[in-house]
């Protein structure tokens, strides 16, 4: 395999030298993946990103796990970052069939051994990261172990609008309106819509200024609220995962205590059925606890850093 050069932001990264790299999906879906090389003795960890999110944000934790040894590699999912944008405006939220992110976990893979990336493998999964890359341990994904951070198991939605998401997703597509903003979403990527008081990502206001100065400097990175469709197929992906058994692989998974974004007992619920995981509550945390007040951050990444050295 042969990879091509991609852009890359270092000037809003903040964390060490990476090199960005385009690659192919099987459907021709053009895709951005970036390499911290720095390190890298105790091997790779295959960040997988949430929705909206894009690789120059993991900089930073790229180099608290540079600081432990390990190297680490992020993902522009398809429909975000600098990957292909799938519908139009391209602001929108949106992906044809969930299971079309496991293409782009495909790619990357296959990318990672023509780079070399140096093993073992180990996979970090954060918000509908973690939801990609549930599917991906089931199906096989070649790490060693498996560290989640507010992983969307499940979508918080109040128990009586669930119905009425459910039957206006599903028709969505149908009716011809899939590519409409869900319900209570915005055209403005989140950290741009929302201050820092009240937002439901982090309690350290640089962490939440650092998302906002990468949105502010490099616009084409952004991405707003989920369309109709995105929901349904998100709704659907959720729910058969959650009738699977767990993996047989060691796993911990990181819970914010004010978890505000995705389901808390679906993650309770899962984590209760791990044998080999742990569940590990951060009470200083919100949704991003890889990004949260220093203590709290520093706690994640010395708990799977120490996790992935025992399972190597």
């Amino acid at each position: 395999m042969t990879l091509q050069s991609a852009p890359f932001h270092h000037d809003v990264s903040d964390g060490p030298d990476a090199q960005a790299y385009w690659v192919t999906a099987d459907d021709g879906v053009r895709l951005r993946f970036a390499h911290w090389t720095q390190d890298g003795s105790k091997g790779t960890v295959l960040l997988f990103p949430g929705r909206t999110e894009y690789i120059e944000k993991y900089g930073r934790a790229a180099a608290d796990f540079a600081k432990r040894g390990f190297g680490m590699v992020a993902i522009d999912w398809r429909g975000q970052g600098l990957a292909d944008r799938l519908v139009a405006p391209r602001y929108t939220g949106y992906v044809a069939k969930f299971t079309d992110y496991q293409r782009d976990v495909a790619a990357v893979c296959a990318a990672l051994k023509a780079i070399d990336a140096p093993k073992p493998w180990y996979l970090i999964g954060h918000s509908m990261g973690g939801c990609i890359g549930l599917r991906a341990l089931m199906e096989g994904l070649p790490v060693a172990a498996a560290a989640f951070s507010g992983p969307m198991w499940g979508i918080h939605i109040d128990p009586w609008m669930r119905p009425a998401a459910w039957v206006l997703s599903a028709l969505s597509k149908p009716l011809g309106f899939g590519t409409k903003l869900a319900p209570g979403t915005s055209a403005t990527t989140y950290v741009l819509d929302q201050a820092f008081d009240g937002n439901a990502l982090t309690k350290d206001a640089d962490m939440y200024a650092y998302m906002q100065r990468q949105m502010t400097t490099h616009s084409d990175l952004s991405l707003a609220g989920p369309s109709l469709h995105w929901l349904y197929e998100a709704l659907k992906e959720c729910r058969h995962l959650a009738a699977q058994p767990s993996p047989d692989v060691p796993c911990m998974t990181f819970l914010g205590k004010d978890e505000q974004i995705v389901d808390v007992p679906a993650i309770h619920d899962r984590m209760a059925r791990w044998p080999n995981g742990t569940l590990d509550t951060i009470d200083a945390g919100e949704h991003e606890v890889m990004m949260e007040v220093p203590e709290s951050r520093s706690h994640v990444f010395d708990a799977s850093s120490t996790f992935f050295e025992q399972h190597n």
